[in-house]
């Protein structure tokens, strides 16, 4: 059986998508993680004050599961079913919000469909 390199282009976009989401996932878990002044007052208004550190450490695991070679595919679903739980959350306070972690899903699949060979066999976008 014979693979074919990836082109160029879907590596670099790939990894472009992937990296994307560091613009969301690192500037979230920091505030959740260093809580800095203000940060609490804003945050208890919907969740308890002793929720933020853990779910600024899952994001940060779950940021780097997705990046590593090895794991990219663990932490690609788990990534998705904590945004699972981000829509709910969004739904649920009525805030209008609930697309934006649909749209960083997205680019998050969007990432690793582009930079892996193997994900596109699964998930094929066209039947030859």
């Amino acid at each position: 059986m014979t693979t074919n390199p990836i082109p160029k282009w879907q590596l670099i976009t790939g990894w472009v998508l992937s990296g994307i989401l560091a613009l969301v996932f690192v500037p979230s878990a920091f505030f959740k993680i260093a809580q800095p002044e203000g940060f609490l007052e804003e945050w208890t208004k919907t969740y308890p004050a002793g929720s933020a550190l853990p779910l600024g450490v899952i994001e940060v695991t779950l940021f780097v599961l997705f990046l590593i070679p090895k794991t990219r595919y663990i932490g690609g679903l788990l990534m998705l079913a904590y945004l699972g739980g981000a829509v709910a959350t969004h739904v649920h306070a009525r805030d209008g919000m609930f697309f934006v972690p649909v749209i960083v899903g997205v680019v998050a699949w969007l990432g690793l469909y582009f930079r892996d060979r193997k994900l596109r066999e699964l998930v094929p976008l066209v039947s030859e």
